[in-house]
C-alpha cells in the first residue's frame, strides 16, 4: 500500500522524499558507518595521575578565556573544543570526556560564583558512601547521613549546608534540570561519574545552566574517589557579576513552567471546580480531571518555544529591571502559549485512546483510568478549552493576531488528524507495504505542524512573520521528522517519562520509519517472520524477541539514527540562516534540545533517587 500525499506542500514532498532517498542509500551500504556515540565507554577516561589531571585542567582554563562565551555551547561545540585541546596536548581521545568536563566547568565557573550559596545546589552521589558499615539510611530527603567519618560525603554535605546550599545526595541527573526549572536554584556543583556527567551535558548545559562538575575517578558505583580540593575551591567561593556572561533559556523556561504552576488559575480560572466539593460532583469532574492533567506531566517545550520565540522578536520590550525575576509577558501572551499545551495534550489523549497506550507520564493513561467515553470527551473539551483561550488573548495581541493563530491552530490540527488517519488506515488495510516515503509522510503531519505553530505564535504576536514563514516551516518539518523517528528508537529503549513498554509501536503494527526499513531491505524469509510477528504469533515477549533480531540484522536502527543526523543537519543549516541573532540562536537551541539523543538509564536502586525537601 502506498499513501498519497496529503495536501502537502512541494517542500514537503521534496523533504520526506529526500529522507527517503537517504534511506534508500543507506540501505544499499554493505557495512554502514557505525556512529561514535553508540558507544562511548571508550572515551570516559580519568588520567591516572593527579598531576595529569591537574596540567589538563590548567590548560582547560586558559583554553576557555580564548572562547566566546556569549551563547550556551552545545554538546557538539563541547567535543570539537576538547578534541582540539586534547591535540594541543598530545594527549589521547580515551580523555574526551573528561576534558568536556574540565571546558565546560570553565566556560561557566565564574558565572557559578557569582549566584548566591543559598541559590545554589550541591549534587552528591550515593557512591562516595563508603560501602561497608555505612550508618546512614535513605529517607524522603535521599541518604540521611552523619558525620561519622568513614566518608567525606558529611564533610562537604555540612559545610554547604551552613553556607546556604540545598544539599541532595543521590544519583539523580534526569531531575536536575526540573529542580532548576522549578525556580529553586539557580546552579549546580556536582560530583558524579563521567557516565552522569555526558547525560548532563545534554540536559542541563545546554539550556545555560550556570555548572561546575567534579569527575569521579571511576563509574564503579562504590566506595569512589575524587580531587577533594577541586570541590572546596568553588564551595566556599563567592563573587558577585554585575551581569551574566552567557546567554541563558533558564528565565523562559521558569515562565512556561510558571503558566501551570504559579499563573495557572490567572490564565485559566476555574468555573466549575472553585472548591474541592465541586470538583467531586458530576458537574465539576470534567473539569477537575481535565485541569488536572494539564497541570502535571510533560516537558511544556511547546509553550516554552513559543515564549521564546516571542522574546527573541520583541527584544528589550519584555525586558524587565529585576533580572532575577525573569521576563514578564502580557497575559495574552501566556494565553496563547497555554494554547499551544492544551492542544497538544488534547492530542495526547486521542491518540492513547487510538492506539490503545497503557501508559503516559509514566502513569496509566486516561481512557485507562476513566474509560474510553469519558477520555473522548475530555480531550474534546481542552481543544474547546484552546481555542477560547487563544479567543481571549485578543485584549492583548490584538484581534488580527488572535485570527491568525486560530487559522495556524486549526491547520496544525488537521494536518494531525490526517497524519493520525493514515496511520490507522494503514494499520487498517492489514497491508504489509510500507515504504520510507510512507512513514515519512505521516511522519511530517503528526508531529511537525506542532512545533511550527509554537514558533510561528510566538514571532506573529510580536507582529509580522512575514520573512521567517517558509523558514520556520522549513525548520519545523525536519525536527518533527527527526524528533519522531528518535521517539521510534526510545520504543525499543522503554521511557519512564511515557510508555514505559519495549517494543510497544511495534506490537500495535503501527507504519513507524523502522518497520519500513526493515521491510525495504528483508529477504524473502525475514518479510515472511515480520508478517508473522505483527499478527500475533507467538507470544509478545517473543515477538519482540524476533522483531529486534530482524531490525538489527537489517540494521534498521542504524539508518534510523542516521537520518535523524541529517535532519538535525539540515534544521541547524536553516538556524544558520537567520539574521537575527536571537532568533538563530533559539533555533540552534531547538536542535540541540529536541534531536538531543539520550542515552538510556539504569534503574535507580530503591529509594535513591529522592527529589529534594523543597520540592
Amino acid at each position: 500500500m502506498s499513501i498519497a500525499p496529503l495536501d502537502q506542500e512541494n517542500s514537503e514532498d521534496q523533504i520526506v522524499s529526500r529522507a527517503a532517498k537517504s534511506a534508500d542509500r543507506a540501505s544499499e551500504e554493505t557495512k554502514p558507518v557505525k556512529r561514535k556515540r553508540q558507544s562511548t565507554s571508550h572515551l570516559k577516561a580519568v588520567p591516572e595521575t593527579l598531576a595529569l589531571r591537574e596540567e589538563m585542567k590548567a590548560e582547560a582554563e586558559k583554553f576557555v578565556e580564548h572562547l566566546d562565551c556569549a551563547n550556551p555551547f552545545t554538546k557538539s561545540t563541547l567535543e570539537k573544543w576538547s578534541r582540539e585541546l586534547l591535540e594541543q596536548m598530545n594527549q589521547p581521545e580515551k580523555f574526551l570526556g573528561f576534558m568536556m568536563v574540565l571546558i565546560g566547568n570553565f566556560f561557566w565557573k565564574r558565572q557559578f560564583l557569582a549566584i548566591p550559596f543559598e541559590r545554589r545546589l550541591l549534587l552528591l552521589p550515593h557512591c562516595l558512601k563508603h560501602a561497608e558499615g555505612c550508618p546512614a539510611e535513605y529517607d524522603e530527603f535521599g541518604l540521611d547521613c552523619e558525620k561519622c567519618g568513614a566518608c567525606s560525603i558529611a564533610d562537604y554535605k555540612v559545610r554547604a549546608e551552613k553556607l546556604g546550599y540545598k544539599v541532595l545526595v543521590a544519583e539523580g541527573s534526569p531531575v536536575v534540570l526540573k529542580i532548576i526549572i522549578g525556580g529553586y536554584v539557580d546552579g549546580i556543583l556536582g560530583v558524579a561519574c563521567l557516565n552522569v556527567l555526558e547525560k548532563s551535558i545534554d540536559k542541563v548545559l545546554i539550556a545555560g545552566v550556570p555548572s561546575y562538575a567534579v569527575p569521579l575517578h571511576s563509574g564503579d558505583c562504590k566506595n569512589t574517589k575524587m580531587d577533594e580540593p577541586w570541590i572546596w575551591e568553588v564551595l566556599e567561593d563567592y563573587r558577585p557579576l554585575e551581569e551574566p556572561l552567557t546567554r541563558s533559556y533558564l528565565p523562559t523556561m521558569r515562565a512556561a513552567n510558571s503558566l501551570f504552576e504559579e499563573n495557572f488559575d490567572q490564565i485559566l480560572p476555574p468555573l466549575r471546580t472553585k472548591t474541592e466539593a465541586a470538583a467531586q460532583t458530576p458537574l465539576g469532574k470534567t473539569e477537575a480531571i481535565a485541569y488536572d492533567w494539564l497541570k502535571h506531566g510533560g516537558k511544556r517545550f511547546r509553550p516554552f518555544i513559543t515564549l521564546a520565540a516571542y522574546d527573541a522578536l520583541i527584544k528589550d520590550q519584555t525586558s524587565t529591571d529585576d533580572a532575577e525575576a525573569g521576563p514578564t509577558y502580557p497575559l495574552g501572551v501566556q494565553k496563547a502559549a497555554m494554547a499551544i499545551e492544551v492542544f497538544h495534550k488534547a492530542s495526547l489523549i486521542h491518540d492513547d485512546i487510538e492506539d490503545d497506550d497503557q501508559y503516559r507520564y509514566g502513569q496509566e493513561t486516561l481512557h485507562r483510568q476513566h474509560g474510553t467515553g469519558m477520555a473522548i470527551n475530555l480531550g474534546d473539551y481542552l481543544i474547546g478549552i484552546g481555542y477560547r483561550l487563544l479567543n481571549e488573548a485578543r485584549a492583548d495581541i490584538g484581534a488580527e493576531a488572535a485570527a491568525d493563530l486560530v487559522e495556524k491552530m486549526a491547520a496544525a490540527h488537521i494536518k494531525l488528524c490526517e497524519g493520525q488517519g493514515a496511520e490507522m488506515a494503514w494499520q487498517d488495510s492489514q497491508s504489509f507495504e510500507l515504504a520510507p516515503l510512507d512513514a515519512l509522510q505521516i511522519y511530517a503531519l503528526k508531529t511537525s505542524p506542532a512545533f511550527e505553530a509554537a514558533l510561528y505564535a510566538g514571532i506573529r504576536m510580536t507582529g509580522s512573520v512575514g520573512q521567517y514563514e517558509t523558514l520556520i516551516s522549513s525548520f519545523s518539518r525536519h525536527i518533527g521528522v527527526g524528533f519522531q523517528i528518535l521517539n521510534d528508537l526510545k520504543d525499543w529503549r522503554g521511557d519512564d517519562n511515557n510508555k514505559l513498554i519495549t517494543g510497544q509501536d511495534a506490537l500495535a503494527m503501527r507504519p513507524t520509519l523502522l518497520l519500513a526499513l526493515a521491510l525495504q531491505t528483508a529477504d524473502e524469509q525475514q518479510t515472511a517472520d515480520l508478517k508473522d510477528i505483527l499478527q500475533g504469533n507467538p507470544s509478545d515477549g517473543m515477538r519482540i524477541g524476533r522483531l529486534r533480531k530482524i531490525y538489527q540484522d537489517c540494521d534498521v536502527f542504524t539508518k534510523a539514527e542516521a537520518l535523524v543526523d541529517k535532519s538535525r543537519a539540515r534544521a541547524e543549516d536553516l538556524a544558520e540562516s537567520v539574521e537575527n541573532e536571537d532568533f538563530k540562536q533559539l533555533l540552534k537551541f531547538f536542535c540541540e534540545s529536541v534531536l538531543a539523543e539520550e542515552t538510556p538509564e539504569a534503574k535507580p536502586e530503591p529509594n535513591v533517587l529522592m527529589p529534594l525537601p523543597m520540592v
